[in-house]
């Protein structure tokens, strides 16, 4: 789909502010409310706009602690991927899991309130997923950049 100016300026405040009123929007982006919501609605259609969610805060929930797991697994046929995927899903401590290329089969970004309670997701949830043949893990010492930029609108 090609964006002009005016859904790049609706697509930024949406950003920063979902819950932006279809007023306050319209004057944001200088249209009437009608062509406003219609270019939201037509983004919602084609799937360009995918949901609209609460972001909460990790920190004022007591999830500080962000580990970054690579993982290497023993079986990368279809059926064991499928496998693995699903049970990762499971975790809920798990933020994000990417397949990737290069020297591991996955990277699992975990959040946890501590060192011990990574140790215990880790030892209880993540190392016990089917297939993991090796690991190794990264912490964070502090977030440099961390939201969703939307590649740049």
């Amino acid at each position: 789909m090609k964006l002009d100016a005016t859904d790049h300026k609706i697509l930024s405040a949406l950003l920063a502010n979902a819950r932006m009123p279809i007023a306050e929007l319209a004057r944001k982006v200088g249209l009437s409310k009608t062509p406003v919501a219609q270019r939201i609605k037509h983004m919602e259609e084609i799937g360009l706009i995918t949901g609209y969610r609460a972001i909460l805060s990790p920190v004022k929930l007591g999830l500080t602690h962000v580990t970054y797991v690579e993982i290497s697994v023993s079986d990368t046929r279809e059926a064991a991927l499928q496998q693995f995927n699903a049970a990762v899903r499971a975790i809920p401590e798990v933020e994000e899991c990417y397949m990737i290329a290069g020297g591991c089969d996955y990277l699992v970004k975990v959040r946890a309130r501590d060192m011990g309670d990574f140790r215990r997701i880790f030892a209880e949830k993540i190392s016990v997923l089917p297939f993991v043949n090796n690991t190794s893990s990264y912490v964070s010492m502090e977030a440099v950049v961390e939201q969703n930029s939307a590649l740049g609108i």
